[in-house]
């Protein structure tokens, strides 16, 4: 059995202060306990963020090439351990072990590589005639992770704070702690100086409270529900800090008339069950036009009906369980709430899928007849459960595609270039993809509305790390 009981603080590692308590680590494939995990307390904030204090005089003043060169050490341990992270991942939240070796794990490579290039060129400082203006580092970061994708919000996070010559106070996630636990000691083998990079484990409501109000702390980064961006927003107020959220979304997928409606639909099917509908950006809104509807039902159906449910040991499974109990009984509830409302399921359903008894399992599920007013159009589920909603003429598609709170992605799927990027330019996201583009980690990525503010990626993440100075000659 696993046991973490201790934290990584100025360099070391150390057990939690008085008044920590204990959380079983589960493995929801089996929902056998496999671990024991120490959460901390506002005294454990406190202790990590006066690290973090204490270290950022010496590395805000570290050169461009010092902090390359860090990069550089933390990206080769972190390559040579890529399956030790894998795995833990497979094992904390369920995902496949294929996702895992071939996404899950690699993704944080590929953050940190585009924080890395962006590093190479930035311009912290750009003259304005004989008068200069800077870019500096704004001070202690403290950076809070969810457990979906957890080395690829860490990595991202981590870097590009790093890059920018921030001191750091991570929390993870409590649900996902193995792979935090691996990244840890990449930092310290690394030779990250001591009170650069810290880490502590704790819920939201005590650790997470502390450091958002944290007068030490000059900026919070915060990837998770909007419910608990908006949590920290309010908790961070007094202290006038720099606040970063990339928090929810209810993403459409626009399918336009001269699409292929197979290719279109079976990719928006993929594209959402592959991390078992755990993924922020996944298009869970499927618009259709309403002459082609019956056919994107039938592919939708088929596509979702023939994934492979089952032991993310197995190289063949395609969907996992769900990472956590009280996440797969809001998934359950809000399929219960579509049928209610009058959708009806074309694949999937209540419940476990067949021959499966054990594990936080849910069905793919795809429900029709949907319209936009519903529960399930409105409110992000984060499973794997797609809607399928038919519109008219293309001004109906855009004005239900943002017809949302939420403003994370869009996606497109447009034989016409023209026509998808005149399209792009009136949905309102962060981030729009056009027949199915893959992710590039060079482009800022954030959201719109109660998606959140501020953006990751690239050099536009490193400047959320940053504040600006002009000096005047």
């Amino acid at each position: 059995m696993k046991r973490i009981d201790t934290f990584y603080i100025h360099g070391e590692w150390i057990p939690p202060a008085a008044g920590a308590t204990t959380m079983d680590i589960v493995n929801p494939a089996t929902e056998e306990v496999i671990g024991k995990l120490s959460l901390g307390t506002a005294a454990d904030a406190d202790r990590a963020v006066a690290a973090a204090r204490a270290a950022f005089p010496s590395w805000s003043q570290s050169s461009r090439e010092d902090r390359i060169a860090l990069l550089g050490r933390i990206m080769a341990l972190y390559k040579e351990r890529l399956g030790e992270l894998a795995e833990a991942v497979r094992t904390e939240m369920g995902a496949p072990v294929g996702v895992c070796n071939a996404v899950q794990a690699p993704v944080g490579l590929a953050a940190m590589n585009a924080t890395l290039e962006a590093l190479r060129t930035f311009e912290f400082e750009t003259e304005h005639g004989r008068n200069f203006v800077r870019r500096e580092p704004i001070g202690v970061a403290a950076l809070v992770t969810a457990w979906n994708w957890p080395l690829m919000l860490i990595a991202t996070k981590v870097s590009a704070a790093i890059a920018a010559g921030c001191t750091i106070v991570l929390k993870p996630s409590e649900i996902a702690p193995l792979d935090a636990h691996l990244f840890a000691q990449i930092m310290h083998d690394a030779g990250t100086p001591a009170g650069v990079f810290n880490m502590i484990y704790g819920e939201g409501k005590s650790v997470g409270a502390r450091l958002s109000s944290h007068p030490e702390v000059d900026v919070i980064s915060i990837t998770g529900s909007t419910r608990a961006g908006v949590e920290v927003a309010i908790s961070a107020a007094p202290t006038v800090k720099r606040v970063h959220q990339e928090l929810g979304g209810k993403s459409p997928l626009l399918i336009l008339d001269d699409a292929d409606i197979a290719d279109a639909v079976q990719g928006g099917v993929a594209s959402i069950m592959m991390n078992s509908g755990q993924t922020c950006i996944a298009p869970t809104r499927m618009l259709v036009p309403r002459t082609r509807y019956d056919e994107a039902v039938a592919v939708a159906a088929a596509t979702a009906n023939a994934l492979r449910v089952g032991d993310p040991a197995d190289p063949a499974t395609k969907l996992g369980p769900i990472s956590n109990r009280a996440q797969y009984e809001k998934v359950q509830h809000m399929i219960g709430v579509g049928i209610e409302e009058g959708a009806r399921v074309i694949a999937g359903g209540p419940g476990r899928p067949e021959g499966l008894d054990k594990g936080f399992y849910a069905r793919p599920t795809v429900l029709a007849d949907v319209n936009n007013a519903m529960t399930i159009a409105r409110e992000e589920i984060f499973g794997p459960v797609l809607v399928i909603i038919p519109y008219d003429a293309e001004d109906d598609g855009i004005e239900i595609a943002n017809d949302t709170n939420y403003g994370l992605a869009a996606y497109i799927a447009s034989a016409d270039r023209a026509r998808a990027l005149r399209v792009a330019a009136r949905l309102r996201a962060g981030s729009v993809r056009i027949n199915g583009a893959p992710v590039d980690f060079s482009l800022p990525f954030g959201g719109y509305k109660s998606s959140g503010n501020g953006r990751e990626n690239g050099a536009h993440g490193l400047t959320e790390y940053l504040e600006v100075k002009s000096v005047s000659m």
